[in-house]
């Protein structure tokens, strides 16, 4: 299979796996109300627009029915959408940590579950990504590969934040542990996007 092909059929399983994603933790959300886990809902709903955009500009690139310059300005217009997106899931989850007070906590677990299996498949999509891109450089699938290293990194952050507060929702540990998980998450996701888009913004970088 071709890497443009191997590329493509990436993108579609990123989308497809990363859709149930805010849903469950959207339905989690009527019974907990961990900053971490509110955070975490627009975080991924934020990726997920942006997985979404990389697939169908990837797909249109990749078919060779627009030339070069073309390709590499939908290809930069797309990774700023994604950087953009990355910083604005970040400055959303800053807001919601530190206006979020001692409200009750509630159920996390589905926030945690999802956070757990989102450490292992993004780690497995950002190893793909990254293979991809070293085979055959591509704009989007360097991004991508970014882009699934800090959600690895976040989703490790989101489990340590909500296993606190599961574990001990009561106590003060785990509080502190959730308002910092969130603020960890926001920061780092706000650098990758700040990163991202001044890198659009010039001759896209063809290797990691």
């Amino acid at each position: 299979m071709s890497t443009q092909k191997s590329g493509a059929k990436t993108l579609l399983w990123s989308v497809l796996m990363s859709s149930p994603g805010p849903l469950i933790i959207g339905l989690g959300l009527i019974g907990g109300r961990s900053s971490t886990q509110i955070a975490d809902f627009f975080r991924r709903s934020a990726e997920l627009m942006a997985i979404i955009m990389s697939y169908l500009v990837f797909r249109m690139t990749a078919s060779g029915g627009c030339g070069e310059e073309r390709k590499r300005l939908l290809e930069r217009r797309t990774n700023i959408f994604v950087g953009a997106m990355m910083c604005l899931g970040g400055a959303v989850m800053i807001l919601l940590a530190l206006t979020g007070g001692n409200a009750e906590k509630g159920n996390v677990l589905p926030g945690l579950a999802i956070a757990v299996m989102g450490v292992i498949a993004n780690a497995v999509f950002w190893r793909r990504y990254a293979r991809l891109n070293k085979e055959e450089p591509n704009a989007i699938l360097l991004v991508q590969s970014r882009l699934y290293r800090a959600k690895t990194l976040v989703d490790g952050c989101v489990v340590i934040a909500l296993l606190s507060v599961f574990v001990t929702p009561e106590s003060n540990v785990s509080y502190w542990l959730d308002l910092a998980g969130s603020l960890i998450v926001a920061f780092y996701l706000i650098w990758c996007g700040i990163s991202t888009i001044r890198e659009a913004g010039h001759e896209p970088p063809l290797s990691i």
